[in-house]
């Protein structure tokens, strides 16, 4: 009788983003990004997910100023944070890298501790974007350009959701996913592929 094999153990994952500059999106001003934002967002003022990235970037924002100015920005910035947490039901701390023109759709239950979530994203209700397993608390996902998330998904561990994918509604993500690829399930599996052209990005082969 053979003994059960002993599973690998994966390698930690690199440190995370540590916060302490600004990481908000270069070569666009802090007034032009939220004007940007608020774009996305349909010009909605009491759009949450706006706020929760008004907030995100504020955070990133204040850790270019002097130690003298900051610390008031810090103040407030911690409590809009739990504010925006409590009221948004929307967690996005600004140490998680965040690209532009990216959309929050629709509110409540959003969890996002990524690595980093890039440009032209759509993440939707009740998302959850974290670790796997408390052994190792770096090992969260990197989430590229143009990705749609759909309500209810869970992507957790030190994976990559690559460009343009696609993720279905309550889908459990816990290994990379291709770049053009839509996957959807539990675990969450292909199930086909998005039109390569980027105008047609989302339109399914």
């Amino acid at each position: 009788m053979t003994a059960n094999p002993v599973p690998e153990k994966r390698r930690p994952a690199p440190p995370l983003s540590s916060g302490a500059t600004n990481a908000n999106p270069e070569g666009i001003s802090f007034w032009a990004l939220i004007r940007e934002d608020l774009r996305t967002h349909d010009d909605d003022w009491a759009a949450q997910g706006f706020w929760a990235l008004f907030w995100h970037r504020f955070g990133n924002w204040r850790m270019g100023l002097p130690k003298i100015l900051r610390i008031p920005c810090s103040l407030l910035y911690r409590v809009m944070f739990k504010l925006c947490e409590i009221t948004c039901g929307i967690k996005l701390s600004y140490n998680v890298p965040v690209g532009r023109r990216v959309r929050l759709d629709h509110f409540g239950g959003m969890i996002l501790g990524a690595r980093a979530i890039g440009s032209d994203v759509i993440l939707r209700q009740n998302t959850t974007l974290g670790i796997a397993s408390v052994d190792d608390l770096n090992a969260k996902p990197t989430i590229c350009d143009g990705v749609h998330v759909g309500a209810g998904a869970v992507i957790i561990g030190n994976i990559t959701v690559g460009k343009g994918a696609r993720v279905g509604a309550n889908a459990v993500v816990t290994r990379d996913v291709a770049p053009g690829t839509i996957v959807a399930g539990v675990p969450a599996r292909v199930i086909g592929r998005v039109a390569e052209k980027p105008e047609n990005l989302n339109s399914v082969e």
